[in-house]
């Protein structure tokens, strides 16, 4: 059955050319502003400048340094920052790690009920927030247009997730152009975390939710279609824009509203980052294509569908669920981006603790909740 939902998203969206110098006219005026950022290729890129440029008249103080996984430790030294400096405004600029980590933070910077860590581990209640904006300049986890962030914990290896209305990005600024200068690694990674968000929404079992599928539908195939362009000619600004449009569509809320979900692949891929650092989009296609054939059955109706209406594909139904399990392994594949996870070296050692962390949560995930730890060991091993 086709759910009741509530929707709302309050993210002001600036797409294209030149939008980052619109950044002093969606700032308050007397904000004390924080500059986030990650390693430093905004220094590289010019987008560094375009930013100090717009806010040429501002005070700014600056914290790098955010990762690709962002952890706890590295934030949580902004968030002594942030507090001495008393901040007011968080900028964010950078891919989908930073404005996580800056999400993080902005929830942490206020919180008086103790260890920040509990916003991630135990859902701790927060009760205000920083404002955020954002200059995305990696398309991939739709974090511009949503509330949510996942954090990993260096100490004890673990990777959270968090969520809530309060760290919704006040505004988001989209310039495809950049991310002319992204390296194919990471325009990979971010088109195979685009694609697998779509499909943990989509590929489920129906409830006539005909207008959320086919708007599912389409993010997959403008993401097939786009993906391999953008990649070989990255300064295709048509291309690269629609792929960074179909990343924020994925997950912005518009294609799960009303339909169940299934986040295993997700919860599982969380698991393998923080036991073995890999990028995050690379652990996704590692689990989904094995989840897919344990789960064949019960996804079967989907299989079909996506198979029939997205890659086109004919001849019986057994025919049609096999079809779309090879054609998601084989997209991951054509974007050079592993589906086994052997290819890291992990082995029975990994899945046996991964299987522990399950059974510590005593939570089963998917969409019927019937993916136990004990089935979670069976994908993991298909994978390797």
């Amino acid at each position: 059955m086709f759910s009741n939902f509530v929707y709302h998203n309050p993210v002001r969206v600036l797409f294209g050319k030149g939008q980052i110098a619109q950044l002093n006219k969606q700032i308050p005026a007397q904000a004390n502003i924080m500059l986030t950022y990650g390693g430093g290729s905004i220094m590289q890129n010019g987008v560094y400048d375009q930013v100090k440029a717009a806010l040429a008249d501002r005070t700014i103080i600056e914290f790098g340094g955010i990762e690709a996984n962002p952890t706890y430790e590295t934030l949580m030294r902004g968030v002594e920052i942030a507090r001495t400096e008393k901040i007011d405004f968080l900028l964010s600029v950078g891919g989908g790690s930073v404005l996580d980590g800056t999400k993080f933070m902005a929830a942490a910077i206020p919180f008086e009920g103790g260890d920040p860590w509990e916003i991630l581990a135990s859902k701790a209640r927060i009760k205000t927030a920083v404002p955020i904006g954002a200059v995305l300049t990696l398309p991939a986890t739709g974090s511009e247009m949503n509330y949510f962030a996942v954090i990993s914990r260096t100490s004890t290896q673990e990777k959270k997730g968090m969520g809530n209305p309060l760290v919704y990005p006040v505004f988001s600024i989209l310039d495809p152009e950049t991310t002319f200068s992204l390296p194919e690694r990471q325009i990979a990674n971010g088109i195979a975390d685009a694609f697998t968000h779509t499909m943990e929404q989509y590929l489920t079992y129906p409830v006539d939710a005909t207008l959320q599928d086919r708007m599912a539908e389409s993010v997959l195939q403008t993401l097939i279609e786009v993906g391999p362009v953008t990649l070989k000619n990255p300064t295709n600004y048509e291309a690269r824009a629609s792929m960074m449009w179909a990343a924020t569509v994925a997950l912005n809320g518009w294609i799960s509203v009303g339909v169940p979900q299934d986040w295993a692949t997700h919860q599982i891929g969380h698991e393998l980052t923080a036991l073995h650092g890999i990028d995050h989009a690379r652990t996704l296609a590692v689990v989904l294509p094995h989840l897919l054939r344990v789960k064949s059955t019960e996804k079967r109706e989907k299989l079909i569908q996506v198979a029939k209406r997205v890659w086109n594909l004919q001849g019986t139904d057994d025919e049609l669920v096999e079809g779309a399990i090879q054609a998601i392994a084989q997209f991951y594949e054509t974007l050079g981006i592993p589906t086994h996870a052997k290819t890291y070296g992990i082995g029975p050692e990994t899945v046996e603790e991964v299987r522990k962390r399950f059974v510590a949560r005593n939570m089963n995930f998917g969409e019927h909740a019937d993916i136990t730890p004990d089935v979670v060991v069976q994908i993991l091993n298909l994978s390797i």
